[in-house]
């Protein structure tokens, strides 16, 4: 079954809107396309971002830093004997990670990469390392002819940003399955904008786990921040060991929609704490959010001061839950809870949700397969219900979160 033109239409015009307020847009379909065949159902209708221009990165993103080398890649025009400037490109991700340093930005053309790839130069404060996809979401990973590595992008550095990549795991090829899309082990490390799906859809459960986007305190990685991704379609059905967005440490997951995944759409365990959960987008899990410790690797002291607003956490079977160790200072407020079979919360401690939506979001487009634009109309009664504490300043389209109008719960701002 090949994929229809009103379902292509439907995936460029949700990354024009995804993209507006990042980038200057053309129409975003103008013509009619032809058909193409479909990969696995479950990516079948996901967006992409061929329309999508330069990307510029929002103001408030940008740290200042000390200037460092500027690396660039390019799958089209680079060669892997070339020394990296803008006229004359590497070619591979592996030959352009070489070159980066404190300071640097490697810029990665669109294109198609092979993934597999180790990450292990650290920035400081003052000169982070980025790794930027020029175009959002142009800059496809995918697995490599004979994959060694089960993880698409390890990385281990510190001061780091990941920023606008894509990464697809639907045609997996020979070797190790991926079992995780991005995973980091660095602290101070940003994961922003990312588009990261069809992860371990074929893989064998085991007690090993994996994630779209995990961020690991394993190496001892603390205050890292998952901000405006799309994950999902994670892990196989029934797996309660794959999750979208999994955070073992310290950080904030802000702005990100996840859906479709085998377990936990947002999951804290082993050392987690002191994390920030704010307007994200979280539906069709097996559980919506779950907030726990245990399996420790550092600390003993459980999860605790984690604080979850603004979320819209809608038809999974368990909504937000409590597990393991927890503390007394965790806190729930202004979150849309609606429609989790088994439960909507189930708190420890004696702790208690307070300004709780409990109705339909009204999203634009939702279904249990197939495309989903998890935008709030403007009747949702997500709309200027949500909270300004540690809101991001602007929504997952970078669209201004408004006091005048009051701020909405979930990953967008009507």
């Amino acid at each position: 079954m090949s994929t229809t033109l009103t379902a292509k239409c439907q995936q460029r015009k949700h990354v024009a809107i995804i993209f507006t307020a990042l980038v200057g847009l053309a129409s975003a379909c103008s013509a009619v396309a032809q058909s193409e065949p479909d990969a696995a159902a479950a990516s079948q209708n996901a967006p992409s971002a061929g329309d999508a221009g330069e990307y510029q990165i929002p103001a408030e993103t940008i740290e200042a830093q000390a200037a460092g080398r500027n690396v660039y890649v390019s799958a089209s025009t680079g060669s892997d004997s070339n020394p990296g400037t803008q006229s004359k490109p590497f070619k591979t991700l592996t030959r352009g990670i070489r070159d980066v340093a404190a300071g640097s930005t490697l810029y990665v053309s669109p294109g198609t990469y092979e993934g597999g790839i180790k990450t292990s130069a650290s920035g400081t404060a003052s000169a982070r390392i980025r790794y930027l996809s020029t175009t959002p979401w142009a800059a496809k990973i995918v697995p490599p002819a004979n994959s060694k590595n089960s993880t698409a992008w390890d990385n281990r550095g510190s001061y780091v940003t990941i920023d606008g990549f894509e990464v697809s795991g639907t045609k997996s090829r020979a070797g190790t399955k991926w079992r995780s899309g991005i995973y980091n082990g660095g602290s101070y490390v940003k994961i922003l904008r990312n588009h990261v799906y069809d992860i371990a859809r074929n893989y064998n459960c085991t007690g090993g786990g994996g994630s779209g986007i995990g961020v690991d305190s394993y190496y001892n990685g603390k205050q890292s921040d998952v901000v405006g991704n799309i994950v999902h379609d994670i892990g196989p059905k029934g797996c309660r060991f794959i999750h979208g967005i999994y955070v073992s440490t310290s950080g904030s997951i802000k702005n990100n929609q996840v859906y479709r995944v085998a377990e936990g759409g947002i999951h804290l365990w082993h050392d987690a704490r002191d994390v920030t959960i704010t307007n994200n987008t979280v539906a069709a899990c097996n559980t919506g959010i779950i907030i726990g410790g245990g399996d420790f690797y550092h600390s003993r002291s459980g999860n605790d001061n984690t604080h979850v607003y603004s979320n819209i956490v809608y038809d999974n079977k368990m909504g937000i839950s409590e597990q393991g160790k927890t503390g007394k200072r965790n806190s729930y407020r202004n979150n849309l809870v609606y429609k989790n079979a088994t439960y909507n919360f189930s708190l420890k401690n004696g702790l208690q949700h307070v300004n709780t939506v409990s109705s339909e979001p009204y999203f634009q487009a939702y279904g249990k397969s197939g495309f989903m634009d998890l935008r709030i109309t403007k009747s949702s009664p997500a709309v200027g219900r949500g909270s300004d504490i540690e809101a991001e300043s602007v929504d997952f389209n970078g669209r201004p979160r408004n006091h005048v109008t009051g701020f909405d719960i979930g990953a967008y701002q009507h």
